[in-house]
């Protein structure tokens, strides 16, 4: 073949080759032209959610910064600022005393419960005994329960103890433990590598020693999902101090009971003059503890989430 001839078929195969790339440049740039149609649509229902949620808040930052009158105008730049509702409102009501309660109710009932679920469920995790499955079983089946089936005997129980009225009835029964934690800590004890358990016995550790130099540094962020869990739980429960601190007095209220009192403390039904704005003051403090302990557990708490469903 002459060089020629190779040069016109070399020719003709680039020809035929840059033919074929066409489809597959545009096809390319079709594509690309869609994925960028997709990514504006993500952004946009992203920051259009972001927005849903955070407009409660922002409306309550407002109004928390509004004269008496215009704490309901729904404006989210308000007419007439007023920051000194957040000095008047320590004034007006008992909040640090509210704080405090609430806090400390919070700590008792949150690291009661962490550490007497954490014992049952290593028990049934890494004990063996007669009749564990069908206990283990009725420990579950106390889930099943309504909350206002038990609350009439339990209520009866504490004030036989003499307790209502106080802060007990609210961090006492976590003593106790509960069937979710439980079961939840199980679940991830059972995740722990069992020779670890088995190496401590036959060098001669007791079941004690187990749980706290294996059991408990390998389970932290399992014990951080629990205590943020039951935090929160303490933090917003208004039925058990309506239940228990009906015969208080003001400055024994935890936070949600505070904020309902001065809810009707304001209306003008009963007799107030609708300062609410003290009320979105409040409403906007007590939310600053929740928001710092779930900032410094984030790391834990996503990693005990990722974990607590193992099984080995």
């Amino acid at each position: 073949m002459s060089t020629s001839a190779k040069a016109e078929g070399r020719m003709g195969s680039a020809a035929l080759a840059a033919a074929a790339a066409k489809p597959v440049r545009a096809r390319e740039s079709r594509l690309t032209a869609w994925g960028w149609v997709g990514q504006v649509v993500r952004w946009a229902l992203l920051l259009g959610c972001t927005a849903l949620f955070l407009y409660p808040i922002v409306w309550l930052l407002a109004a928390s910064l509004k004269p008496r009158g215009e704490v309901f105008d729904n404006r989210l730049i308000p007419q007439t600022w007023q920051p000194e509702n957040y000095v008047e409102v320590f004034a007006q009501l008992p909040l640090l005393s509210w704080l405090g309660n609430s806090v400390l109710i919070a700590v008792l009932a949150a690291g009661f419960v962490t550490v007497s679920s954490a014992l049952v469920a290593f028990g049934f995790a890494y004990f063996r005994f007669p009749g564990r499955t069908v206990l283990f079983g009725v420990v579950l089946a106390t889930m099943m329960l309504p909350g206002a089936v038990t609350l009439v005997p339990q209520y009866l129980i504490w004030n036989q103890l003499g307790f209502v009225g106080t802060h007990v009835p609210l961090w006492g029964a976590n003593l106790f433990g509960s069937a979710f934690y439980i079961f939840l800590l199980r679940q991830f004890f059972l995740g722990l590598p069992r020779e670890l358990f088995e190496a401590a016995r036959i060098d001669g550790l007791s079941a004690w020693g187990q749980f706290w130099r294996i059991a408990f540094p390998l389970s932290v962020p399992s014990f951080v999902i629990v205590f943020l869990f039951e935090f929160q739980a303490s933090w917003n429960n208004l039925q058990g101090a309506l239940i228990y601190l009906n015969t208080a007095s003001a400055e024994g209220y935890t936070v949600p009971l505070g904020i309902a009192s001065a809810m009707t403390k304001y209306s003008p039904e009963s007799g107030g003059h609708g300062d609410y704005q003290y009320v979105m003051v409040a409403a906007l403090i007590v939310t600053l503890p929740m928001l710092i302990l779930f900032a410094f557990g984030q790391r834990s708490f996503m990693r005990g989430i990722a974990t607590s469903g193992r099984t080995g």
